[in-house]
């Protein structure tokens, strides 16, 4: 088992070489940085690249600062699933928001996989997409029966369809008796995050962004009406700062690090499982999740492994956790698909998702910098929305969006280490046990 993300191995040779021309690697410490920029974007990421592209089109020289590889985070650690709507379901965002609020909350789920698309065909990007639907699986008569209540939710309040297929007939859809029935939502999409991610880097350099990797920031702050980004090369003026860096927010910014809450997510993949075992697993070849808090979601790769994820465990990711999550995740592969139990696991690895307080994305200014956070998990279509919208604000378009224009609520009691996720952990695991 190789303990390192599945998809950058999906990248060609041509692809690869392609990214490193794009970026300036400043890990011999020989490359040397401007002097000055308009924009400086932390994080080479979704959200940074979306933004930096936008940004290079709008006319502003903008340098995108990865500490890592371009993509190494959350970006090329996904499961590829471009899912419709929000963490929360249709029912809490109405609860939360009122009809009328949840629809427009609701609807932004939308242009952004809509944007997505847009900017892929603008940009040529390949990067296996296509619409696959989704899966999500009743864990229990009762989220069956709760499935059948969001159906009739989202018809009435978001005019959206979804259908729902009955335990006795779901082995069309999925080739496991272990749910008790599933709902189908035709409007999902699959994708490969890492040849999205190196496409978008080469679309964001086309566009005059400049990247940079091994560029760990080291401080940022006023210098006058503007900004002053230290790294280990040296410092950067910059107009304005966009952190980009999501479940990977540290100590530099602090008011938003204690507003986002990383949590580790895991996934292995599968030796190649064959055509014929493959088109059982998954007849349509959807995405597919769970309905427990500890949730599996799982999907094929285009060359027939089996991507399975979840949140194994609720602490940070380490390599010992990552290797313990694994175990775990192959457990519960070989519980839903036991004709899978002696195939070989090739890859494991894990990556840190952000959470918010509500549960939401979130975009704005803190602390006079521009941000862009807190997917949820449902972070490809999103980042590169949201880091496209903040960087149309900060380029001067003043048009309200409804992810930008509510402040990111603060976290009681949270300095920005999560010393309580064991705590939230044991408590979704009672959950799963009592629902």
């Amino acid at each position: 088992m190789i303990e390192s993300p599945y998809w950058p191995t999906t990248l060609t040779q041509s692809e690869v070489a392609s990214l490193e021309s794009q970026v300036v690697s400043l890990e011999s410490r020989v490359e040397t940085l401007p002097d000055r920029v308009d924009v400086v974007v932390i994080g080479g990421g979704y959200t940074g690249l979306a933004a930096a592209r936008r940004l290079a089109i709008g006319g502003a020289s903008t340098i995108v600062l990865e500490r890592g590889g371009i993509g190494a985070g959350a970006s090329s650690r996904s499961g590829g699933q471009v899912l419709t709507g929000l963490k929360l379901d249709a029912a809490t965002l109405v609860a939360n928001y009122g009809e009328r609020r949840a629809r427009e909350l609701f609807e932004v789920g939308g242009r952004a996989i809509a944007d997505l698309e847009g900017m892929l065909g603008d940009e040529s990007i390949a990067c296996d997409y296509e619409q696959t639907g989704h899966i999500a699986a009743a864990a229990k008569p009762s989220h069956f029966d709760a499935l059948g209540e969001e159906q009739a939710l989202l018809a009435r309040v978001f005019d959206h369809r979804v259908s729902l297929v009955s335990r006795t007939e779901q082995r069309r859809e999925l080739g496991t008796d272990a749910y008790f029935g599933l709902s189908i939502d035709e409007g999902s999409r699959a994708i490969n995050p890492a040849k999205y991610v190196a496409g978008l880097a080469a679309a964001a350099r086309r566009r005059g962004a400049c990247l940079a990797s091994n560029a760990e920031v080291t401080a940022i702050r006023r210098d006058g009406a503007g900004w002053r980004v230290g790294t280990a090369t040296g410092g950067i003026a910059a107009r304005d700062v966009l952190v980009a860096t999501n479940g990977y927010t540290g100590a530099l910014t602090p008011a938003l690090q204690r507003r986002l809450i990383p949590i580790g997510s895991y996934s292995i993949v599968t030796d190649p499982v064959g055509e014929e075992r493959a088109a059982a697993l998954l007849p349509k070849r959807r995405v597919a999740f769970d309905t427990k808090h500890f949730l599996f979601y799982f999907r094929l790769t285009p060359d027939n492994r089996l991507l399975f994820g979840g949140r194994a465990e609720f602490g940070q990711p380490t390599p010992e956790s990552t290797r313990r999550a694994a175990a775990v995740l192959q457990r519960g592969l070989a519980t839903l698909f036991p004709e899978l139990a002696s195939v070989s696991i090739a890859y494991a690895w894990s990556g840190n998702v952000a959470f918010t307080r509500d549960q939401m994305p979130h975009g704005g200014e803190i602390d006079g910098m521009h941000f862009a956070a807190g997917y949820c998990g449902h972070g490809i279509a999103m980042a590169t929305h949201l880091g496209d919208a903040v960087a149309r604000r900060m380029l001067g378009d003043r048009a309200r969006h409804p992810l930008l224009d509510d402040p990111l609520p603060a976290i009681p009691l949270y300095d920005g280490r999560p010393w309580f996720l064991p705590l939230v952990g044991a408590y979704y695991t009672v959950l799963d046990w009592m629902q």
